[in-house]
């Protein structure tokens, strides 16, 4: 069954999103507030593969149910609401670890398509098994297996959408890799979302595995195009 906590201040919002999740074949949880879902995902064991989170919510916000979320899960999908156009909540949800975000108001098919495409990679990644088990670039190694990274065998905990932008870059190594074939690629066949995702991802990226993220040595800007791995 597929799982999914809703987390949604508002009630006809909530009812609106539960009603057309179910309709789409998901097995829903949902909550009203920030301290109650943090309840359910610790009772449930982190048993969900989808979170979608408000994120104006009074007491603990949508931003810090997604951190406290993604400290205890690296693979559950986490999709942000928003009730702003404001580049910045998309831009600090992604930076906490969200996966995607759907800005207020949306549509049923819109929001259903989303938590598909975040639900698909969720399964992928669960089930993948790959000929070749690691790929390999000077100090880096990811596991294809164990869905891992280590930089000079010290792990690096990546997020599921950070592996395989990482998956991306090592099996194509020194190769200029455009944003939208990188968008295209992690979030989806006919993702119609900003790239701009591509590149808060790519800075999540590489605070995570640059010494320097502000001058870095491994993922290169190539400017008016997109990301090259410097291998």
């Amino acid at each position: 069954m597929k799982r999914i906590l809703v987390v949604e201040d508002e009630d006809v919002i909530r009812d609106f999103v539960v009603i057309n999740l179910r309709r789409a074949g998901y097995e829903v949880t949902d909550v009203s507030n920030g301290e109650a879902a943090l309840k359910v995902f610790e009772e449930s064991g982190g048993n969900f593969d989808v979170a979608v989170l408000d994120i104006m919510m009074p007491g603990i916000d949508g931003f810090q149910v997604c951190k406290e979320i993604r400290k205890k899960s690296g693979s559950i999908g986490i999709i942000m609401l928003s009730a702003k156009s404001q580049e910045m909540d998309k831009v600090s949800g992604l930076m906490l670890g969200a996966d995607d975000y759907v800005t207020k108001p949306f549509s049923p098919s819109e929001l259903v398509a989303r938590v598909d495409a975040v639900h698909r990679r969720v399964t992928m990644a669960a089930g993948i098994r790959q000929p070749s088990e690691e790929l390999v670039s000077g100090p880096f190694v990811l596991n294809l297996k164990s869905r891992s990274l280590q930089k000079n065998n010290k792990p690096i905990d990546l997020t599921q959408v950070e592996f395989q932008i990482m998956e991306m870059f090592l099996s194509n190594v020194n190769t200029a890799l455009e944003r939208s074939a990188i968008l295209e690629k992690v979030w989806g066949e006919g993702n119609t979302g900003d790239v701009k995702i591509v590149d808060v991802n790519i800075r999540r990226l590489r605070m995570k595995i640059e010494e320097e993220p502000s001058a870095p040595k491994y993922i290169l800007t190539v400017w008016g195009f997109g990301y090259k791995w410097n291998g």
